[in-house]
């Protein structure tokens, strides 16, 4: 975890345990597959034939929507800031300039100025956004407290994933709340966590042994004695007895004999303009990344991006390139998508736990702001080029179709093919219903 940006509240016991069975670091494939195939062998349902694919980009610590989407030119300096507003390819709309390339390409997308909540600090706001739900609160002593599934471990839990691939990817680590709590770990992210623009990239439990990798293996006896030796063959294999070695094996050998699969994980295959598009960073590379993972069956993809607490030097730190790679990456996505005729069933999320105070404070930042964020929502059929709901003059508060985060999940499950109203059971058998009192964003669905 080593470089990874933090937001104020750090990493506590509580996020360890908010994220589920699989921790912050996820777990390894051989663990997750044998789960699965555990899960499968005991009857639990796989619901939904649906075709839509999600790439979620989690801008951890909480975008302002001042310096985003969502500017206000005519208020006072110590409200609207340093930057200026720019025009967008619709006439009437204007973004802050630091987002130029997404202001062309606003054609192909929606942003919502009016999603608002009242959890206002990092683990709560966080919970609610990835989740649907707001932090459960105990009440009385020794009370329960169950953490609500990320939406990717919901979509796991929904989906069954071609060519032995993961249902659920999330790079280059996982949110706080993007775990699968009581669904089990058989349903967390597998976590991509190198650097897809370093000649060394490589994904753990995805590689394959020299000897088959180059022809080698002569028999079939040799390719398995071969594939054991994996650590997602040898780490966990047989250890539940409702799944049989061949049944766990089957599922391995799948994945790193596909040829989709390891295509799909190979970024050196995609032509270097394509590359040089999405940003050489980091962060555009893993979005080129998700997006080659959703071709192939992925079903949802969580790209992680932290440093968005600015509670100081907000416009220092909006000059340095982090504005430009999301910028750059998330435009050239959504274009690529287009351009591919992939973005009818591949929706795309740009969004942090909530947006920032309307007064800039006396160490040239903005403080956590539950009342008025933006979201940017694209493909999948919502339309582009619309602003939906709208903030005050000056940006305190949404003031018009306001949205929770109830309606944003009720959303997402929609568009996914999954029934908001579901119920599934914790690890006490009490029921847990998916969202409770979500609407649908109407607009998204026009």
């Amino acid at each position: 975890m080593k470089g990874l940006k933090r937001n104020c509240a750090g990493v506590g016991r509580r996020d360890f345990i908010q994220t589920g069975l699989g921790a912050l670091g996820g777990i390894g494939l051989s663990q997750m597959l044998g789960m699965r195939a555990a899960s499968a062998a005991s009857g639990s349902p796989v619901v939904s034939n649906n075709n839509t694919r999600c790439i979620l980009i989690w801008l951890d610590g909480g975008p302002s929507h001042y310096e985003t989407f969502d500017p206000k030119p005519d208020a006072p300096s110590e409200i609207r800031g340093e930057f200026k507003s720019i025009p967008t390819s619709v006439p009437g709309v204007h973004f802050s300039e630091k987002f130029p390339k997404l202001a062309k390409s606003f054609d192909l997308f929606t942003v919502v100025r009016s999603i608002a909540h009242v959890q206002n600090n990092h683990g709560a706001g966080n919970h609610y956004l990835m989740t649907g739900s707001p932090t459960p609160v105990p009440v009385g002593c020794g009370a329960f407290v169950t953490f609500h599934p990320s939406y990717g471990s919901v979509v796991s839990h929904h989906r069954q994933v071609p060519h032995g691939m993961p249902a659920y990817v999330s790079t280059p680590r996982i949110s706080r709340s993007g775990g699968p709590n009581f669904l089990g770990a058989q349903h967390a992210p597998f976590v991509i966590a190198d650097n897809p623009d370093s000649k060394s990239f490589r994904v753990r439990d995805v590689s394959l042994p020299k000897e088959i990798e180059d022809g080698r293996a002569k028999s079939r006896v040799e390719l398995r004695r071969s594939l054991d030796q994996l650590r997602r063959i040898t780490d966990t294999a047989a250890e539940d007895p409702a799944v049989s070695f061949d049944e766990y094996y089957a599922r391995a050998f799948d994945l790193v004999t596909s040829t989709e699969a390891q295509k799909a994980f190979d970024i050196s295959h995609e032509p270097e303009n394509v590359r040089e598009k999405y940003g050489r960073n980091d962060f555009g590379q893993r979005l080129l990344l998700a997006r080659r993972l959703t071709e192939v069956g992925v079903p949802f993809v969580t790209v992680y991006y932290g440093g968005w607490d600015d509670h100081r030097t907000l416009f220092e730190n909006f000059k340095k390139d982090k504005a430009e790679r999301v910028d750059t990456g998330v435009s050239a996505l959504i274009q690529d998508l287009a351009e591919r005729g992939t973005l009818e069933n591949t929706m795309v999320l740009l969004l942090g736990e909530f947006g920032r105070t309307p007064k800039i404070n006396k160490d040239a930042g903005r403080d956590h702001w539950s009342f008025a964020m933006s979201v940017l929502m694209a493909g999948a059929g919502i339309p582009g080029g619309q602003i939906v709901g709208a903030t005050d003059v000056k940006g305190y508060y949404a003031n018009e179709n306001i949205y929770a985060p109830e309606d944003f999940a009720t959303s997402l499950y929609t568009k996914m093919g999954i029934d908001p109203t579901t119920v599934l059971h914790d690890t006490n058998n009490r029921p847990i219903q998916l969202v409770n009192n979500g609407r649908l964003i109407k607009e998204l669905f026009a």
